[in-house]
């Protein structure tokens, strides 16, 4: 074989080499040991954190440095580990059966371009507690980034005394490549992360898919916020990596109350105030008219800095604001698409009722993400039933869900298309039940 730590010239070589590791991983490691693994993932990634920040934001050119150092720390120090896995008893005098979770084998997985070493280490942490492989066809133009962070990861492995090339890839991956490994009679299980596209795909292989897909997430603020607080909020959160996280706030829904305060505190910490016509000066360069006739993100602009798009708008500016900002009207297509892009379109709305409709349209039943500033117990339930999102936060940027802020574990791949919501080990395994029957085991 040509690979050597993960990295093969072909997919099959790579898969072969996955399907080994894997029955060795089962067959001769505990639970235990794959906990070690992960610590000395841990141990291994921590210290080289800045160089692969440096690898992902030069190879892709997306999001900010010191933002990739945080978003891939939370990747590997926030993942569960075998704790996650579920285990259920059942127990009369007919006998004892133990219901546990065991590996699917080995698994297929599609990485984005824009998050490449945080699921490499993410799903990565995750399938091996769950006991399995992955064969990963990593977005061609994330390829060495994703090469580095496969090659480190079996690295802290192998050290630790487990087995070679539990993660894998193909050198150079292609959708050539991505056919072969969804075709390949020992990937059991498929998990993308990325946009519908690559959802529409993966369904395709008539195998098991766990999806992560689009989302416009939003966000209200109503008059009952504690304003400044939700601006320093917002403005963290939806300008994070450049808004590449697809849990980010994309578009806010403010009560007029409190509009004109909720601009002035976000102003006052640095994001750049457009005015309505630059606004649309920047919806016309930063949506693209799709082939179906839909709107989606130019891709051109997707996770560059807020002052490269305003330039290319005619909007000279000597700072570095985090984030662009305006008052856009409801229907505005900055509003209405995942843009992924440091420009957050602010609606003015007359009330509570008015910013919820809008917010519940404007995610358009993605299901993903969504946030509220409130004091108002029963707005902050009202819209949660509504909307309907896996992630839900209030009073705090929707990465709080994860542990950024607020309580929770990390996951890059947020299954929305496929129901799984925030992945984890428990996410990457299938249930199995082992029973003593006749009686076996109960003890009167």
């Amino acid at each position: 074989m040509s690979g050597k730590l993960g990295v093969f010239d072909t997919a099959n070589e790579a898969i072969e080499a996955a399907v080994a590791a894997q029955k060795d991983l089962v067959l001769n490691y505990t639970l235990e040991d794959r906990d070690r693994f992960i610590g000395a993932i841990r141990a291994k990634i921590m210290p080289v954190m800045k160089e692969l920040a440096t690898s992902e934001f030069e190879e892709t050119g997306y999001g900010r440095f010191e933002d990739k150092i945080a978003k891939n720390t939370g990747a590997v120090m926030l993942s569960q580990g075998t704790e996650a896995i579920p285990k259920n008893m059942y127990v009369s005098d007919k006998g004892l059966t133990v219901e546990y979770y065991a590996p699917f084998g080995v698994i297929g997985a599609v990485t984005p371009v824009t998050n490449p070493a945080a699921t490499v280490c993410g799903n990565g942490i995750a399938n091996m507690a769950a006991g399995n492989a992955v064969v990963f066809n990593a977005h061609p133009g994330a390829k060495k980034t994703s090469a580095m962070t496969v090659r480190l990861v079996n690295e802290a492995i192998t050290e630790a005394g487990g087995p070679d090339n539990l993660f894998s890839m193909v050198e150079n991956p292609t959708l050539e490549t991505l056919d072969e490994i969804m075709a390949h009679p020992a990937i059991k299980l498929l998990v993308g992360t990325g946009g519908p596209g690559m959802v529409k795909t993966l369904m395709k292989s008539g195998k098991k898919v766990i999806a992560a897909g689009a989302g416009n997430p939003p966000s209200i603020v109503d008059e009952t916020a504690d304003i400044k607080k939700a601006a320093a909020g917002l403005y963290a959160s939806s300008s994070f990596d450049n808004n590449l996280l697809c849990i980010a706030e994309k578009e806010i829904f403010v009560v007029d109350a409190v509009f004109d305060d909720f601009m002035k505190q976000l102003e006052a910490l640095g994001a750049y105030v457009c005015t309505k016509e630059q606004g649309k000066k920047l919806t016309e360069i930063c949506v693209s008219e799709l082939p179906n006739g839909g709107h989606g993100a130019n891709k051109k602009f997707v996770g560059k800095y807020a002052n490269v798009i305003l330039k290319e708008a005619g909007i000279e500016i000597d700072s570095d604001p985090r984030i662009a900002i305006f008052e856009a009207e409801n229907d505005d297509l900055l509003v209405q698409t995942e843009q992924m892009m440091p420009i957050i379109p602010i609606v003015r709305c007359k009330d509570f009722e008015e910013a919820m409709k809008r917010a519940v349209h404007a995610e358009h039943g993605c299901t993903h993400s969504a946030s509220i500033w409130s004091k108002n117990i029963d707005r902050v339930t009202a819209f949660g039933k509504v909307i309907n999102t896996t992630i839900f936060v209030q009073n705090g940027g929707t990465m709080a869900a994860f542990g950024l802020g607020g309580s929770g574990t990390n996951s890059p791949t947020i299954a929305t298309p496929t129901g799984e919501g925030v992945t984890g080990p428990q996410s990457f395994v299938r249930r199995r039940r082992f029973c003593m029957a006749d009686g076996g085991n109960y003890l009167l």
